[in-house]
């Protein structure tokens, strides 16, 4: 297994990756002139100002290396000629913790550079969100990585076309002073987001290219876990002080593009708990109780009420971490796949329970989740789900979701559940994205994945959001499923050739099995391009 989990998991990615990281090398180095470093704590500071310019990077030398491999040339396909050159900068800033502490976190941000009219004046931002991490030493910024391949990604399909970047690592992750990482926490990470987006812009004027400049306009977008911290970033940029959305009033945001993201946890949590295991769980579950945990205190009294006991023992700190995902499957600290026990556990009373617990007949994928050393206890999963049968998320119910492709369910069946018991459920019920007076996006937003993902399932979270959304004007929000066929007139019709083919090409090279364990990496890529895109069309 790849040491990054959900982003550009795919060999072509990788390729991809390596292929800028060489073409990145040339300009590299890190420069700065001299920094004053802040002396408060506030949410949003700048903590070193100017931050340290660690590569630099002009458009032909960019275009001419990427086209010289195959790679690069796949790349350039995708991604467009590079318009622009790109100064990459590591950037430090206060942020909070899942309980309003103190707390510090780092980013990049990238400054597009160069004589081209789109390169230099008064720019856009695109806020960006990365996907889920086991390494704890993950940094966006360090751009010369060969395994940074989202940091890549997004250097040349937005910074490279004109746009400001600016992508957080998040709390917990590199140098943060945060001792965990606030995982699938809506509240801490729209705040971390719009912290980072505060320093950014103070750091801005004060970069080796002042006369770039923040030209006003904010799009925001991030993909798997940080395609729910996206549309969580939009929830909160759109809520009134007093805690209750403002439709009324004009929206910092131009548009968004929340990728692939879990954004019906409730719904997606039962959906796992039942057997339809998805790929990465065992990785994803302690970084949810860890997180949950240090928010709310309430997941467990101890380790062993949730884990078994051969993993029990400091579960609680152990992602993210700085031993490779790979090096913890081999130490036996997590299994790799088996999430539940493949005995399947007795519900007293209730055969008809029973029954649904059982490895899942006819879900390969799934059925996965399923083995000997598993994760979680059948004692446990047996009380979720009898808490999800008793207050049923109307969402993990809906039959609309479970089509292929899905179709979008009444929004009278998506409801979360009225009152879960199951403390985890309640969890995940205050972080879902249905959760609390009702939301919508006031300016244009995309939602683009894949109909196949087994990682994040699609109909399941984006349909629901749709539904959820059901009766808002014409346009404002988009649904783009990049593994549809493209339809007359369709303005996402070559990225969805695009990634036609490359799954073709997975399937072709590595077998079948190889392309649905890459899948929703594969999508990520052609996600990015189709949200350029979409921003292009709100400019």
């Amino acid at each position: 297994m790849v040491r990054r989990l959900d982003v550009l998991g795919s060999a072509r990615a990788a390729a991809f990756c390596a292929a800028l990281a060489a073409a990145l090398a040339g300009g590299c180095g890190s420069d700065s002139p001299t920094a004053t470093t802040a002396t408060g704590d506030a949410r949003g500071t700048l903590i070193e100002d100017p931050p340290l310019r660690i590569a630099s990077l002009d458009a032909a030398a960019f275009s001419a290396q990427l086209g010289a491999s195959s790679t690069g040339q796949q790349l350039l396909t995708l991604a467009g000629t590079p318009a622009c050159g790109v100064d990459f900068y590591y950037f430090e800033y206060w942020t909070v913790g899942a309980q309003s502490e103190p707390a510090t976190a780092s980013g990049a941000l990238m400054v597009p550079t160069g004589a081209a009219a789109q390169c230099s004046g008064a720019r856009p931002i695109v806020l960006y969100a990365h996907g889920t991490t086991p390494d704890k030493t993950y940094n966006i910024a360090d751009i010369t990585n060969p395994e940074n391949s989202e940091g890549a990604l997004i250097a040349a399909v937005f910074a490279a076309q004109g746009y400001i970047v600016v992508a957080p690592n998040y709390a917990g992750y590199d140098i943060s002073s945060l001792p965990y990482h606030p995982f699938l926490n809506a509240d801490q990470q729209s705040k971390d987001m719009i912290d980072a987006l505060a320093a950014a812009r103070a750091a801005l004027p004060h970069s080796f290219t002042p006369q770039t400049t923040d030209g006003g306009q904010l799009f925001v977008t991030g993909y798997s876990e940080g395609g729910y911290v996206a549309m969580a970033t939009v929830r909160a940029l759109n809520t009134c002080p007093s805690g209750v959305p403002c439709p009324a009033h004009p929206s910092p945001v131009t548009a968004s593009a929340p990728m692939s993201g879990p954004y019906a946890l409730e719904a997606f949590g039962d959906a796992v708990f039942f057997g339809n295991v998805n790929i990465g769980s065992t990785v994803f579950a302690p970084l949810i109780s860890t997180s949950y945990q240090h928010a709310y205190g309430n997941v467990y009294h101890y380790t062993t009420d949730l884990y078994e006991p051969q993993y029990a023992t400091n579960i609680g700190s152990l992602l993210p971490s700085t031993t490779p995902i790979t090096t913890l499957f081999q130490e036996g600290k997590l299994p790799q796949t088996a999430l539940f026990s493949s005995t399947t556990p007795v519900v007293p009373g209730n055969p008809a329970l029973t029954q649904a617990l059982a490895i899942p007949v006819g879900n390969p994928i799934g059925a996965l989740g399923f083995g000997p050393n598993n994760l979680i206890t059948n004692d446990y999963r047996v009380s979720y789900t009898i808490d999800a049968a008793v207050n049923p998320d109307g969402a993990a119910q809906a039959p609309q979701l479970a089509m292929q492709p899905p179709q979008v369910p009444p929004p009278s069946s998506v409801q979360l559940a009225a009152n879960p018991e199951n403390t985890l459920r309640a969890d995940l019920k205050l972080n879902d994205m249905r959760n609390g007076p009702f939301w919508a996006p006031s300016s244009p937003m995309l939602l683009c994945g894949g109909d196949e993902d087994p990682t994040v399932f699609f109909g399941l979270n984006t349909f629901t959001m749709a539904a959820y959304w059901t009766g808002l004007p014409a346009g404002l929000v988009t649904v783009l499923d990049v593994n549809a066929p493209p339809g007359p007139g369709d303005p996402f019709a070559a990225v969805k050739l695009g990634f036609q083919q490359a799954l073709q090409s997975q399937i072709a090279s590595g077998g079948l099995q190889s392309a649905i364990a890459s899948y929703h990496g594969t999508v990520a890529p052609f996600c990015a391009v189709a949200a350029r895109g979409f921003f292009q069309s709100q400019l």
